[in-house]
């Protein structure tokens, strides 16, 4: 398939304009309509990113339009409704992250891409970064021996979207966002975790969150916020592999440590990247040069069809459309994010550590319609 990509965009608020900017620098993406029930977000897209056809509603889009893939960028609760229409009227579907508001939602989501054959591809972008390429190149080559641990970690010392200044409400309402730290930035600390780790099967979860810091009495009047700025669990993996997970919108501290990633025979941090290793009685540690490491990966690999096409999340969708390379698991990893995730909440709500097959059978679909 040499043609480019026809691309649909569900929903044109903050996280489309990232979306719309993205395809302009792929040569083999187009996009050719845009729908938002939001008239104003709708026809400014569309003005700002020379798009020609405008809809305020999804479902006339996917009707009326010769579409071969179609974006997601709707909050949380959104997700799965746009996504199954998307997948039952024959296209490719590409879904912001979190992969839905809930796990039963991101499981039916998954499901309904099977059942299409059409690809599914979730927005997370951290596992294109030279950090989390150069570490699983150290992973694969056996470097690290035998991966058994690893830390996800995220910080934000007052963050916090509308509360902090910056972003809408409906980033802190549970009904629309599903969830606060966890869902906003964990998703993608937490994904690149798994990535490293080969997505191993979760067998249990133990959590806790908070909501702590002070809030502006107007800004929190006017919210109503209700999602945890502060999320912390502990997850046990088959295979003896376990991970901890930090994630805080806001906190009284300066920074966090960073993820990693440690197996018997070495380390490595992601950010700022450093490798760990022991030879005999000697403890080496050492940064690299991602940059030079990047620049030899697009031009040394090109006759194995890497050059661009891991650069980002889109460009790498594209191009699995087009049949230049596998698409990554996105959809897979996702899905064990959301459990991790949700089995955080669920401990909470339960003070008790929580077995994998407990999240399943305890979440509930919050699916708003679209």
């Amino acid at each position: 398939m040499g043609d480019k990509v026809r691309i649909g965009v569900i929903g044109c608020g903050q996280i489309a304009q990232q979306h719309f900017k993205s395809y302009q620098g792929i040569p083999d993406a187009e996009v050719v309509a845009c729908a938002d029930i939001k008239p104003e977000a709708a026809d400014s897209s569309a003005k700002t990113f020379g798009i020609p056809k405008v809809y305020y509603n999804a479902h006339e889009m996917l009707e009326k339009e010769e579409l071969d893939a179609v974006d997601v960028c709707l909050h949380n609760n959104l997700h799965r409704s746009a996504t199954e229409a998307v997948l039952a009227s024959g296209r490719h579907a590409y879904c912001e992250k979190p992969m839905a508001g809930t796990y039963a939602d991101a499981v039916a989501m998954k499901a309904a891409a099977d059942k299409s054959g059409k690809m599914l591809h979730i927005q997370l972008a951290g596992i294109y970064s030279n950090e989390v390429r150069a570490a699983k190149e150290l992973i694969d080559a056996g470097v690290l021996g035998d991966v058994f641990y690893a830390r996800s970690n995220g910080h934000r010392r007052r963050g916090r979207p509308y509360l902090d200044g910056y972003g809408s409400p409906n980033f802190v309402q549970k009904d629309i966002s599903a969830g606060g730290a966890l869902y906003d930035m964990g998703v993608y600390h937490i994904s690149e975790m798994l990535f490293l780790l080969g997505n191993p099967a979760i067998e249990r979860v133990t959590g806790k969150t908070y909501q702590k810091m002070p809030i502006d009495p107007k800004r929190l009047a006017e919210s109503g916020a209700n999602v945890e700025e502060i999320a912390m669990g502990f997850v046990r993996f088959a295979g003896d592999i376990t991970m901890d997970v930090l994630e805080a919108w806001a906190v009284h501290l300066d920074q966090f440590e960073g993820s990693f990633v440690v197996g018997s025979e070495g380390g490595v941090r992601l950010k700022p990247f450093a490798y760990h290793r022991s030879y005999g009685d000697l403890d080496v540690s050492g940064g690299a040069d991602l940059g030079s490491a990047k620049y030899r990966w697009r031009k040394l690999r090109s006759e194995d069809g890497e050059t661009d096409i891991r650069d980002n999340s889109q460009a790498h969708w594209i191009a699995a459309i087009q049949g230049k390379t596998p698409l990554l698991p996105t959809a897979e990893i996702a899905l064990n994010t959301m459990l991790i995730s949700e089995g955080i909440y669920l401990s909470e709500q339960l003070r008790r550590e929580v077995t994998s097959e407990e999240v399943l059978e305890r979440s509930q679909s919050k699916a708003l319609q679209v």
